[in-house]
């Protein structure tokens, strides 16, 4: 399916209040304890699970909180290919899916490991990684792979159907878009069933029945799918 152009603003931003915790409770609850205490803990750690679990969505979510509290972080991701040497100014580093780290990410991420494991004004910083499988099983160099398996660990689950559906309809009336039973039937029967592509598909629905003016149904997916 060709992407399109989102108009900016239209799905929320994310944060660990609107991510769906069903079955990874004990994970948010981690990261809210973190984020929200002064005196955060050091010790590294790792988020697994398969795609569309919402790895991303709380490293994204963790970012913006420190971010919002003057917190200046250090971000990776397979996409940047070439990145920036440690900064002292940095209270956390996030690392995400870093089961496709190149080696040159690879080398990065292990030297802003061991540089925010060293303390700094006497308070070492938080590293805070994802990847889609546990650490034993991670295809990484060793220094790394080691590193981000000694803290904490929590796998996260996926949701079964009935919280799928819950999330996409708490998402469209966030956006202030009505989802009939038969759209959301077809959504979930036609498209990638994982939860980050579904609220890819959410926006984009959003982003052209604004510009066409017209509700989402059925008939308008399938014109935004012959048309863009």
């Amino acid at each position: 399916m060709k992407q399109l152009a989102l108009d900016i603003g239209l799905a929320p931003l994310p944060s660990l209040d609107n991510f769906a915790s069903h079955g990874n409770e004990a994970a948010l609850d981690h990261l809210h304890l973190w984020v929200h205490n002064p005196l955060r803990s050091p010790v590294p750690t790792l988020l697994w699970g398969p795609p569309g679990c919402g790895k991303t969505h709380l490293l994204q979510a963790v970012r913006l909180a420190l971010l919002g509290q003057g917190t200046a972080v250090g971000w990776l991701d397979a996409s940047i290919a070439d990145p920036p040497a440690f900064d002292e100014r940095w209270g956390a580093v996030l690392m995400d899916d870093c089961h496709l780290f190149t080696a040159a990410q690879q080398a990065a991420a292990f030297n802003w490991f061991v540089n925010a494991q060293t303390p700094h004004a006497g308070q070492a910083r938080w590293v805070l990684a994802t990847s889609d499988r546990p650490p034993a099983d991670l295809q990484l160099r060793e220094d790394l792979r080691t590193r981000l398996g000694w803290g904490h660990v929590f796998q996260l689950q996926g949701l079964a159907e009935a919280e799928r559906r819950a999330v996409l309809r708490r998402a469209a009336d966030e956006r202030g878009v009505f989802l009939g039973d038969e759209v959301m039937d077809f959504m979930l029967n036609r498209f990638s069933r994982d939860l980050g592509s579904l609220m890819a598909l959410l926006d984009e629905l959003d982003a052209y029945a604004l510009r066409t003016q017209r509700a989402i149904t059925i008939p308008l997916i399938k014109a935004m799918l012959e048309n863009e």
